[in-house]
């Protein structure tokens, strides 16, 4: 066993703390009375001149200040003017947008959920020079955007695409064939929302006369149902869900003329079982750039196709004997002769520039780390801004390189995780930095990284974690069965003594280039944790094979394996964890959320040797039962790799449980189905397992509520103190 010496030394480094300040932390504190909530910065925008921004006070008005100076220059909007234009009554002005050219705000109102991304809501446009407020559309409605030109705003209504012409103040109906769990026209279905993160289907062009939009024909995908309790009769709620090996809905690219009112099909293939993850205007009102992907996701094209004619033409094509993520790092330069994307093609995720006839121009970045974001190109200067794992996998620091890949320069200052937000000339950016330990600070930059001044602190939020008996996570690596070095942080009991002995629980995900091991504050569970070392655990996540950030080999070992690998390593380093004299070996737990929830699934069997207790919340208990575009990505079909399925699936290892097992679920979770669970319930009854269980009834995915969560985390908690 090799642990890194930073474990041996995190033994004598718990958090110094005032001898006064020992309170102990609740789960009230974490989950109802919002005691660790840090601060953001409200409304954050930046103006188009690249010399102002705006962000919302706490009585949401809208204030503009001075980047170079943070001088307060004026009110652009009143909350009372607002109120005023809306007959005295109050509007939430916390989701707004501006039109390009600032002279009005679309601001969503009474939003409502769908799945994770979606949602619909009531729209209001405030117009600043007139102080005047309009509600283009009465009823909820989907997505809606300002054109380019702000004289009219494009949403989604029951399935089909509408636009509403403020000089005319007249909706147009400009598809006709949408319905529900059937065919949907300017949004997409719920496994390209899922897992291709992209939910609004429709993009107006550059000059305000066309809009692009999918057209997803569902109508032969499998039907899932959900049953929905409170009422004396529980209601079906059934939408569309393929699950692996499945059906997937036909999906076209249309572009509507505004001016001629024609409808004209971009080509996109005779192959209808693909994906058509992306679409995006180029510079040119009348190209469109669409993302082709085969249904065995190895193989991207990115085709540019004539607005008017539709016809298409393939620019640039990657294949992978793995699979190819879809991201957003995608740029169109403005010089409309080349665009920027990131690729996995040498190994690790890297910056290529090619010309719009496909040609390589130029490798950006290189090296044995990923990049993560593109937070823009300074087209002026010939400079792109990036982050990146080049440091280490568990961190993010911010950097700039030149369109020719020379000079480049890391900007970020201090050890954890940066991410940035730019202007619009690339002269200033907001910079929020944390670490696991030590809540966020927003604070405004200059392109060179300088620090202008900080703008949240978050001072109030540290100060009052000095008062709490708090323990430091502490940062490591500890080896696999194979040598490769896993990122790891733990946190040691608060009172730590090194002669005693404490139980572990070790908390996982582990999906493909996921990561647990972060250095940035994620608050939550992160006080849980604290909670628990309070009372004596030891808290450990590592991120095994399969995880992201450490170049592709690395992610992409568990290819065709969904968790053989990723288990082997948890349960390799539970081994060499218990054999540290401060760990009681015969008490080992492990615990994890949908994916992590799968993992500890298979600990508490595949490692029944190792863990005497594990908690599955939500989780995948068969890859059989979950959406195809995720599982076919790392498993291919069930038809093509049966075998491995079935081989990883828990359900199929219940006999080999000897320790405590608890199985927590929603029962609405659109998600990971209740299913899930239910089949996992039905195996470990047959087999003569015992089991703990507790089920959320109407909840989804993320059993969310703050009285929920209560509950969960002292149903969690109280399994803890009894099993482990």
């Amino acid at each position: 066993m090799k642990l890194n010496r930073l474990l041996i030394v995190s033994l004598f480094c718990v958090w110094a703390i005032n001898g006064w300040a020992q309170k102990e932390i609740s789960l009230e504190d974490i989950w109802t009375k919002g005691t660790f909530s840090a601060r953001g910065v409200a409304g954050f925008n930046s103006m188009n001149d690249g010399r102002y921004y705006c962000n919302l006070d706490e009585k949401q008005n809208l204030l503009r200040f001075e980047f170079a100076t943070g001088k307060l220059v004026d009110t652009l909007v009143s909350n009372k003017d607002i109120k005023h234009a809306n007959g005295g009554e109050a509007l939430d002005m916390h989701n707004y947008s501006w039109s390009d050219d600032e002279s009005r705000l679309l601001i969503a109102t009474q939003s409502e959920s769908i799945y994770r991304h979606s949602s619909q809501s009531i729209y209001y446009v405030y117009e600043l020079a007139s102080k005047k407020l309009v509600q283009p559309v009465k009823e909820k409605v989907r997505y809606a955007t300002l054109s380019p030109d702000n004289s009219k705003m494009a949403y989604v209504k029951e399935n089909d695409l509408y636009y509403y012409e403020f000089r005319t103040q007249h909706e147009h109906r400009v598809t006709k064939d949408g319905k529900v769990n059937a065919i949907i026209n300017g949004a997409t279905d719920w496994v390209y929302e899922e897992e291709f993160a992209i939910w609004k289907g429709f993009a107006w062009s550059p000059n305000s006369d066309k809009i692009a939009f999918y057209r997803f024909d569902e109508s032969r995908v499998p039907e899932f149902e959900m049953t929905m309790y409170g009422s004396l009769y529980p209601k079906p709620y059934k939408f569309k869900y393929p699950k692996a090996g499945e059906v997937n809905s036909i999906v076209n690219v249309f572009v509507f003329d505004t001016k001629s009112e024609l409808i004209a099909e971009m080509q996109t293939g005779t192959e209808t079982d693909i994906y058509l993850p992306r679409m995006k205007w180029t510079n040119d009102n009348n190209t469109l750039s669409i993302q082709r992907l085969n249904r065995l996701q190895n193989k991207l094209e990115i085709l540019l196709a004539d607005a008017q004619t539709g016809s298409s033409r393939v620019i640039y094509k990657e294949e992978n004997k793995f699979y190819i993520d879809i991201t957003d790092n995608l740029t169109f330069l403005k010089d409309g002769k080349s665009f920027l994307i990131s690729s996995e093609r040498d190994g690790f995720n890297h910056i290529y520039l090619y010309d719009l006839k496909g040609k390589l121009q130029k490798q950006l970045t290189k090296g044995a780390f990923d990049v993560d974001d593109i937070y823009g190109v300074d087209e002026k200067n010939k400079k792109v801004y990036f982050s990146s794992s080049e440091e280490n996998a568990a961190e993010r620091y911010l950097y700039v390189v030149s369109l020719t890949g020379k000079n480049k320069r890391k900007l970020s200052e201090g050890k954890g995780w940066h991410a940035a937000s730019f202007n619009s000339d690339y002269s200033y950016y907001l910079s929020i930095y944390s670490t696991l330990n030590t809540p966020p600070v927003y604070s405004l930059r200059n392109a060179e990284g300088k620090l202008v001044r900080v703008l949240e602190e978050n001072r109030s939020l540290q100060g009052k974690l000095t008062e709490y008996k708090l323990s430091a996570a502490q940062f490591s690596t500890i080896q696999n069965e194979v040598g490769d070095a896993m990122n790891m942080y733990t946190i040691l009991p608060s009172n730590f003594d090194s002669t005693k002995k404490y139980p572990v629980l070790m908390y996982v995900y582990g999906g493909p280039g996921s990561q647990t091991v972060m250095n940035r504050w994620t608050g939550g569970n992160y006080f849980w944790y604290q909670l628990l070392a309070q009372k004596g655990y030891i808290i450990v996540s590592i991120d095994g094979r399969g995880t992201g950030f450490k170049g592709e080999k690395y992610k992409k070992t568990t290819y065709l394996n969904l968790g053989k690998y990723e288990i082997e390593d948890q349960i390799f380093a539970a081994k060499s964890l218990s054999k540290l004299p401060y760990v009681d070996a015969s008490r080992m737990g492990i615990w994890g959320w949908s994916f992590g929830g799968y993992m500890a699934g298979l600990g508490i069997s595949k490692g029944n040797d190792v863990f005497k207790a594990a908690i599955s919340v939500a989780p995948v208990t068969n890859w059989r039962y979950y959406d195809n575009i995720y599982t076919e990505r790392f498993m291919r079909t069930p038809q093509e790799n049966g075998k491995n399925y079935d081989d990883n699936s828990p359900m199929n290892h219940v006999e080999k449980i000897k320790g405590n097992y608890l199985l927590i679920h929603g029962t609405a979770d659109d998600n990971v189905h209740f299913q899930n669970a239910v089949e996992m319930v039905d195996m470990m009854i047959k087999k003569g397992v015992d089991f703990d269980s507790e089920f959320y009834p109407n909840k989804n995915h993320g059993i969310g509520g703050s009285k929920v969560r209560l509950h969960l985390y002292k149903r969690m908690t109280n399994f803890l103190l009894e099993k482990l």
